[in-house]
């Protein structure tokens, strides 16, 4: 497997991560333990999720780190539409992060196919178990 560092998607989502965390700053005090923290939790997990599979020794270990990335990121999607629909962020500051987890989860998607339909050493078809 590959340094996560060399991934573009964990590149992309790392800086996602960090536009969240920007975005929250601007929550209410009282959602500090609500909706500040678990948005933060979600967009972790993303680039974090990407890093820890890069390192599993096998593609189905791989696989399944890929697919709770895509799971935490679509947590971390709707987070944000309800950031916006409470008024705790502009819609103007929601729909570009939005739009680049839609991104992200298309680059995860692919990464996982291939990964989870990648040749074997002799040439064979292989799928992974997820």
């Amino acid at each position: 497997m590959q340094r996560f560092q060399e991934l573009e998607v964990w590149r992309t989502s790392h800086q996602l991560t960090l536009n969240v965390y920007g975005l929250s700053r601007g929550f209410p005090p009282e959602e500090r333990f609500g909706l500040t923290s678990q948005i933060r939790r979600a967009a972790v997990s993303v680039p974090s999720n990407l890093a820890e599979g890069a390192k599993r020794a096998s593609r189905g270990d791989y696989a399944r780190f890929l697919n709770i990335s895509e799971s935490s990121l679509a947590e971390v999607e709707y987070l944000l539409l309800l950031s916006g629909d409470l008024g705790y962020a502009r819609q103007d500051q929601v729909q570009p992060l939005i739009l680049e987890a839609d991104r992200i989860s298309q680059m995860i998607y692919r990464l996982r196919a291939k990964v989870a339909h990648s040749e074997t050493v002799d040439g064979r078809r292989s799928t992974v178990d997820q």
